[in-house]
């Protein structure tokens, strides 16, 4: 019986993952017209090795990752992050790291273009060195720049409606709001300025990007209504980042299914999980 049982139970699973699978086939993350599997977006900074980068990488699950162009060794003749990021199976995703102007910023993406990397671009232009917060003027001016020279911009910003909605407007492919200061890993700070922003914003996809700092703030962002959520330091100072890199897979996947399943409302008083009626007295 006990093996009989367990067969049943290993049936019931295997069903359950393909329904999953399924499920997750047919919830596509689109951007400009591409379409992703997965909605976690994870960065290649601050990880000790080359070596422990690949494997939080493979673990995440990610499809797209980013990088520095200011910070990565383009120079292929020397060992360098790109040969450890499987341009086969990962989809670039050049950054603007480093930049405190709009002309940083926009020359980076050049470059990062010019060398091979991608015409896609995510803008990072900051405007406070204590607080990492990005200056969302210069900002909003390299994207009306980039996106005239023909790039996909994915513009880094604060959690602004006012400016979000003029990246959507200068072109911008995404919008991706900071959850809380960058490396912080505070987790999601202003919890009603994503849900407006998600209600708001439909236009484009919104990235919580920035802030997380362990499983649970990737589940509260996509069950904000967020479509990804883009990470770094959360996974690579984490004890062990490779483990936490699967813990926010699978925390991103949760929040994303809680989020179309429509939570139950919030109530002041308990209601008993077996009803009162019809009980024998």
């Amino acid at each position: 019986m006990g093996t009989a049982a367990s067969a049943v139970r290993r049936a019931q699973l295997d069903i359950a993952r393909v329904r999953f699978t399924m499920r997750i086939m047919t919830d596509p993350f689109i951007i400009a017209g591409r379409s992703f599997h997965s909605r976690l977006i994870v960065g290649t900074g601050k990880y000790k090795s080359f070596q422990e980068t690949a494997r939080a990488l493979e673990a995440s699950g990610a499809e797209m990752v980013t990088v520095a162009v200011r910070r990565v060794n383009l120079d292929r003749n020397k060992e360098s992050l790109l040969d450890y990021i499987d341009p086969k199976k990962y989809f670039l995703l050049p950054n603007t790291a480093g930049c405190y102007t709009a002309d940083e910023a926009i020359r980076a993406a050049r470059l990062g273009r010019e060398v091979g990397l991608s015409d896609w671009v995510k803008i990072e232009v900051i405007g406070d060195q204590a607080t990492l917060y990005p200056d969302v003027q210069a900002t909003l001016e390299a994207t009306r720049v980039l996106v005239s020279e023909g790039f996909t911009v994915l513009p880094y910003t604060s959690d602004d409606i006012v400016f979000a909605k003029r990246l959507v407007e200068a072109g911008a492919a995404a919008v991706m709001p900071l959850g809380a200061p960058i490396g912080s890993g505070m987790g999601i700070q202003n919890q009603a300025h994503i849900r407006i922003l998600r209600e708001m914003i439909i236009g484009v996809p919104l990235i919580v990007d920035a802030g997380v700092g362990t499983a649970s703030d990737a589940a509260i962002a996509m069950e904000l209504g967020a479509d990804a959520v883009l990470m770094n330091t959360g996974i690579a100072n984490a004890q062990d980042p490779v483990l936490m890199a699967e813990a926010m897979h699978h925390a991103v996947l949760a929040g994303r299914l809680a989020y179309l399943s429509g939570r139950m409302p919030k109530k002041l008083y308990a209601t008993a999980s077996s009803p009162l009626e019809g009980v024998v007295r």
